[in-house]
C-alpha cells in the first residue's frame, strides 16, 4: 500500500483530531440535514408528515389483515446492478429478466441502493443493522479458517427480534455467515434453515478437472483439500438445534439443480405457512449467479447469450416470478412486504462468468461498481406502483425497516451501535423521501468511501492492474494531498474528481468521516480474528 505523507497527515485529522473532539455526528456538518436521536443510532434525516401516513398505513393495514405483513427478501448473489431490465439490462444485455422487472415498475425502484463490498459482509449487515468491521465479519469465513471468537456472540439477527413477535422466519439458499455450531441460521435467530452454508463455487470446484485441474487430477493435494472438511451438503436445521443432511453435493450437476431445490422449498413453505395464524419473514438467498455457475438443465442456453451466466440470470428471475406466483396463489400477496436486491456488484475476476455494471470497479472495491447495487421494494395495495427514487438506501436499513414492519423496533439492541436506518416511510408512501444521509464505505478494516447526497468522497481507492481483475490482481491506495470527491450525477463513473476546484463541501464531507470515526470510540469494533 502506498501512503503519501499528506495522506497520512488526512488520516491522522480524521482519526486523531477528530475523534479527540468527539463532535457530535448530527453536527458534523452544515451539509447534514440528519439528526441524531442517540448515540447509538445512525442520524436519520426527519420527515415527519411521511413517518405519520406510513404508521397509519401500516396500522390501517394490520386492522384489516389481522396481523403484521409478511416480509419476503431475495438476495441474488452478485448480481449486477446493470443485469435486470429495469435497471438498463435484460434483453440488452442478453438475459430477459421479466419478473423482476415487472416487481419493479410495480412497486419502487431504488437507484441508489448500497451494499458491502462482498457476500458475507453485506448478508452479516442486512441481518445485524450494524457495519461489518463493527461486527468483525470483514469477509468470508472460509474452510480452513479459524476464528478467534463466534461473530456472533453478541449480536442480535432481525430474524430473531421477528421470531420474538410471533414471525416464523426461515432462511432458504446460502447463509456464508459461519458453519460452525453456534453461527449456523437456525443457532442465531432463525425458525428455520434450508440451503447451503456457503458460496456455490466452494461445492463444485473439487470436481471440476477443466478449472481446477491442479486439485481435481492431483491426488495428493485433492487428499489434502479434503481434509479441511468443509460442509458439502444441502442442510435441513430448526431453532432447537435439529440439524440434518438433506443431500450431499457430490457432482457439478448436484450444484447446477441446487437454486430449483430451494424454489421448490420456498414455494412449499409459502403454502405451508399460509394456513397458520401468524406473520412469516423469509429471506431467499440464491446461490447464483456467484461463480461458477452452472444453470440448471432446464436453462441451458434459455438466455439469449447462451452464456452460462446469463442463463443463470434468466433462472433466478423465473425462480422470482415463481416464488410470487406462489404468495399470490395462497393469498397471501397483498399481506406480504418483498425486497429483491444483490450482495454486492458482479464479481468481474471470473468474467465472463459474471454480471454487469455501469459503473467504475466491481465486487471487492468501494467504487460504485462493488457496492451500488439493484433495490426493487414491492407491495401489492401497499407501495404505490411506478415509482423511481434516488434517495439513499444501505441495505443496513432493511434491518430497522424491517423491525418496524413486524412491530420489533422496542427490540433493537440500545448497548451497540446500530447503523441502519428506519426506511418504512420512504418506501410506502407515494413520492417518499429517503432518510439516509450518508453512506460510509469500509473495505476490510478500512475506512475508504462516503456518499453524502450525490457527492461520493474515497480516502483510499482500489486500483486495478486491469479492467477486470478487482480482486486477484489489485491493491488498495491512499488518496494524496486531498480525498477524492466526485459528482455522481454529472460522473457516474467516478472519473473526473471535483474536489477544490468545482466543489464547496469538502472540508464537510471530512468532517462526516471524522464523526462516523468517532462512533467506534465510545463503540470499540470487534476483533474476531479475520484478516
Amino acid at each position: 500500500m502506498r501512503t503519501s505523507i499528506a495522506a497520512t497527515m488526512l488520516t491522522v485529522a480524521l482519526s486523531a483530531g477528530l475523534l479527540a473532539a468527539k463532535a457530535p455526528i448530527a453536527m458534523a456538518s452544515t451539509l447534514s440535514r440528519a439528526v441524531a436521536e442517540n448515540d447509538h443510532r445512525q442520524p436519520a434525516i426527519p420527515h415527519p408528515q411521511q413517518q405519520a401516513a406510513a404508521a397509519q398505513a401500516l396500522a390501517d393495514f394490520e386492522a384489516r389483515a389481522g396481523q403484521k405483513p409478511n416480509i419476503l427478501l431475495f438476495i441474488v448473489d452478485d448480481l449486477g446492478y446493470g443485469d435486470p431490465g429495469a435497471f438498463g439490462g435484460g434483453e440488452a444485455v442478453g438475459a430477459p429478466t421479466p419478473h423482476m422487472d415487472r416487481l419493479a415498475d410495480e412497486g419502487l425502484m431504488l437507484t441508489s441502493t448500497y451494499s458491502q463490498y462482498t457476500c458475507t459482509p453485506t448478508r452479516a449487515a442486512i441481518f445485524t443493522g450494524r457495519l461489518p468491521v463493527r461486527t468483525g465479519l470483514i469477509r468470508p469465513i472460509l474452510a480452513g479458517d479459524s476464528v478467534s471468537v463466534n461473530p456472533w456472540e453478541g449480536e442480535t439477527s432481525i430474524a430473531r427480534l421477528l421470531s420474538n413477535q410471533g414471525y416464523y422466519s426461515l432462511l432458504v439458499g446460502k447463509w456464508h455467515i459461519g458453519e460452525e455450531e453456534g453461527m449456523r441460521p437456525h443457532d442465531v435467530g432463525f425458525d428455520e434453515f434450508y440451503g447451503y452454508y456457503r458460496a456455490q463455487k466452494e461445492y463444485t470446484q473439487r470436481f471440476d478437472e477443466r478449472r481446477y485441474p491442479d486439485l481435481v487430477l492431483d491426488d495428493d493435494k485433492l487428499e489434502r483439500y479434503d481434509r479441511i472438511k468443509a460442509d458439502d451438503n444441502l442442510i435441513h436445521g430448526l431453532a432447537d438445534g435439529t440439524t440434518e443432511v438433506v443431500s450431499q453435493v457430490s457432482s457439478i450437476e448436484d450444484m447446477a439443480e441446487g437454486d430449483a431445490r430451494l424454489r421448490d422449498y420456498t414455494v412449499d413453505s409459502i403454502q405451508r405457512l399460509s394456513q397458520q395464524d401468524a406473520p412469516f419473514f423469509i429471506t431467499h438467498a440464491f446461490m447464483k449467479v456467484h461463480a461458477d455457475n452452472w444453470p440448471s438443465e432446464a436453462f441451458r442456453g434459455a438466455s439469449p447469450s447462451k452464456y452460462p451466466y446469463k442463463d443463470a440470470v434468466v433462472e433466478v428471475d423465473s425462480y422470482i416470478g415463481d416464488i410470487v406466483q406462489a404468495l399470490d396463489d395462497s393469498g397471501e400477496l397483498e399481506d406480504t412486504f418483498i425486497f429483491v436486491t444483490s450482495d454486492n456488484g458482479p464479481q468481474m475476476d471470473s468474467w465472463p462468468d459474471s454480471g454487469y455494471t455501469p459503473f467504475r470497479g466491481a465486487k471487492g472495491t468501494t467504487w460504485e461498481g462493488g457496492v451500488r447495487v439493484p433495490g426493487i421494494a414491492y407491495w401489492k395495495g401497499m407501495i404505490p406502483p411506478g415509482q423511481r427514487s434516488d434517495g439513499l438506501f444501505d441495505l443496513m436499513d432493511l434491518f430497522n425497516t424491517f423491525a418496524t414492519l413486524g412491530g420489533a423496533e422496542d427490540g433493537i439492541p440500545q448497548d451497540r451501535y446500530i447503523d441502519g436506518i428506519d426506511q418504512t416511510s420512504f418506501l410506502l408512501t407515494e413520492n417518499g423521501q429517503s432518510h439516509r444521509e450518508q453512506v460510509y464505505m469500509w473495505l476490510g478494516n478500512q475506512f475508504t468511501a462516503l456518499r453524502m447526497r450525490e457527492y461520493k468522497m474515497h480516502t483510499a481507492v482500489v486500483r486495478a492492474d486491469d479492467g477486470l481483475r478487482w480482486i486477484d490482481m489489485a491493491t488498495v491506495e491512499r488518496t494524496a494531498l486531498a480525498p477524492w470527491l466526485f459528482n455522481l450525477y454529472i460522473d457516474p463513473k467516478e472519473q473526473m474528481t471535483v474536489g477544490h476546484r468545482r466543489n464547496a463541501w469538502q472540508a464537510s464531507m471530512v468532517a462526516e468521516a471524522g464523526a462516523h470515526r468517532a462512533t467506534f470510540e465510545k463503540f470499540p469494533a470487534k476483533n474476531i480474528g479475520l484478516e
